[in-house]
């Protein structure tokens, strides 16, 4: 390792032979289980206390803070992700880059429950810390390299925008919202066009080189991580529970409904998205449509926990439509989610996904009549009849090669 730690910083070839991810990057990942159950106990609270219980809009604003602060996470996740899969992990500025991103990540999920309120600045200030410092460290890492200017841009932008997260954090709470969500917009738009900059210019993704089987295998450990987080929940919920029949049901409905998840990740394009990224015409273009793709995913997982909190809780009550929305909107989103990541793997999609997704639009209405329990166990068999869709299909048949469109 010493002999790697050693010289100058470069990207990594494009065809480089993979690397599986260093011990660095899963230390890295423990902290998201942590920052995940942060999330989830946020949502939680916002969706039982008065008035987010009797009024669906105080539920809708909840949820739509708690997001900002998952995006947020999710923005640190990603980028560090894309740079320990551009780069020598064993590197001593790019492992500096992880430290930096761990720690700025836990205190992240420290402030999370009163990040509106009292540790709004502690939670903005790690934000732009982990943010700024990477593509600094990794600007004066590269030395003349012409990546160099790339990163200099990223500083740029993550300063102007950290300008937003620091403003917003000393305001009130709409103010703060909106400064918050003003950033991660310019974030966004800014990777998706090149981090353009007035004097520097700009680059073009399809260009970058990565290490696309590190980065494929980088999303999949990220899912594991919230699908992880779902049990979590579900097993810290039971167990300070009442132990009754409707309690224990809806455990296990909880426990089966992972499981589900799980499978039907795991059929065929989940298990070979590093294969489709390295066959794919521009490898950092899949790299990123699979970004937005896990994240689409993972808040169906965040959701999917929270639901299942609400209704270990409350197995046998008649749910409000926002909590309903929550448990029937995680696996919607995971469904909608693994849908696009078949399409970009194979260049289509399984009827199964579509008539899934109906299936649990239509139930909505005769749920909202029902104890809580029902709504779990609809998922739960929406999502049984898709994987077991998914292994007739494949039962019998060659293993399918990726064919991505990009």
């Amino acid at each position: 390792m010493g002999s790697r730690a050693a010289g100058r910083l470069e990207p990594v070839p494009a065809a480089a032979a993979p690397n599986r991810a260093t011990f660095l990057e899963l230390f890295f990942d423990l902290v998201y289980v942590f920052a995940l159950t942060r999330i989830s106990a946020r949502a939680f609270e916002d969706l039982t206390v008065e008035p987010a219980r009797e009024h669906g809009w105080a539920a809708v604003t909840g949820g739509g803070k708690t997001l900002l602060l998952l995006l947020a996470l999710w923005a640190v996740w990603q980028g560090t992700a894309w740079t320990t899969s551009r780069y020598d992990p064993y590197k001593v500025p790019l492992q500096t880059v992880v430290i930096t991103a761990l720690v700025c990540s836990m205190v992240m999920g420290v402030a999370i429950p009163r990040a509106f309120s009292q540790t709004a600045l502690m939670f903005a200030v790690a934000y732009v810390v982990a943010q700024v410092t990477r593509p600094l460290i990794l600007s004066i890492a590269l030395g003349p390299h012409p990546y160099r200017r790339l990163k200099v841009r990223m500083t740029v932008v993550y300063a102007v925008s950290g300008v937003f997260w620091i403003g917003g954090a000393l305001l009130g709470t709409n103010g703060q919202v909106m400064l918050w969500t003003a950033a991660l917009i310019i974030e966004y738009l800014a990777g998706r066009y090149g981090w353009p900059v007035p004097g520097l210019g700009r680059s073009t993704i399809s260009r970058w080189d990565i290490a696309g089987e590190h980065l494929a295998e980088r999303y999949q450990q990220f899912f594991l991580v919230a699908l992880g987080e779902t049990i979590l929940v579900a097993g810290f919920a039971y167990s300070r529970g009442q132990y009754e029949a409707g309690h224990a049901w809806a455990f296990a409905l909880a426990l089966a409904t992972s499981i589900m998840l799980w499978r039907i990740y795991v059929q065929r394009a989940g298990r070979i998205l590093g294969e489709a990224v390295m066959k794919a015409r521009h490898p950092a273009n899949i790299g990123r449509s699979a970004a937005d793709t896990h994240l689409v995913m993972v808040i169906g997982l965040a959701s999917t926990a929270i639901g299942y909190e609400l209704i270990i809780e409350h197995p046998l009550d008649r749910i409000p439509g926002s909590w309903l929305a929550i448990v029937l909107g995680g696996p919607v989103l995971f469904l909608a989610g693994r849908a696009r990541l078949e399409y970009e793997v194979f260049a289509r999609v399984s009827p199964s996904r579509w008539i899934a997704l109906l299936v649990l639009a239509a139930s909505a209405v005769p749920l909202l009549f029902l104890p809580g329990l029902a709504a779990t166990a609809v998922g739960v068999l929406v999502l049984a009849a898709v994987a077991v869709a998914d292994a007739r299909r494949a039962r019998g048949a060659p293993l399918e090669a990726p064919a991505p469109p990009f």
